[in-house]
């Protein structure tokens, strides 16, 4: 069997466990699709490309993702229920759900709702944290009725 040689200053190595941190990058295409002078399309890095994901998954309604029929938030069909507290309760868990079950690099932190039913509008500001990152992240959604 092969002698392990470390040195003084690392202890007892084979009882405890050396661990290590390895730094993620996150990329993906703006979906702007607006061109490079290279013809090249731009692309979205860590925090940018996380908050893009999240806010196309907010704002995906059902079936509108080829077989997969329930992904997306959904977030369209809260517009016309009736504006109660218990309906900010429940659009406010389902925003919870949705993101920790289709994103798993953000963990949300706080959810505020605002409904203002005099413009059919509902305000949503979602505060979560990429997993690589300490710094948290701040996405504003506005849903209106189009008339």
């Amino acid at each position: 069997m092969p002698v392990r040689a470390f040195a003084v200053e690392d202890g007892n190595t084979n009882t405890t466990r050396i661990g290590t941190t390895k730094r993620v990058s996150y990329s993906d295409i703006d979906l702007f699709f607006s061109a490079k002078p290279s013809g090249d399309v731009y692309k979205k890095n860590d925090i940018a490309a996380v908050k893009q994901s999240v806010k196309n998954i907010l704002m995906t309604n059902f079936t509108e993702k080829p077989f997969n029929p329930e992904f997306g938030g959904n977030l369209n069909s809260f517009l016309f229920e009736l504006d109660t507290d218990v309906e900010a309760d429940m659009l406010r868990d389902h925003i919870f759900e949705t993101i920790a079950l289709h994103e798993p690099r953000a963990f949300v932190q706080e959810v505020h709702i605002n409904l203002i039913s005099d413009r059919n509008e509902i305000a949503i500001t979602v505060k979560f944290q990429i997993l690589n990152s300490v710094e948290p992240v701040i996405l504003e959604l506005s849903l209106t009725r189009l008339r």
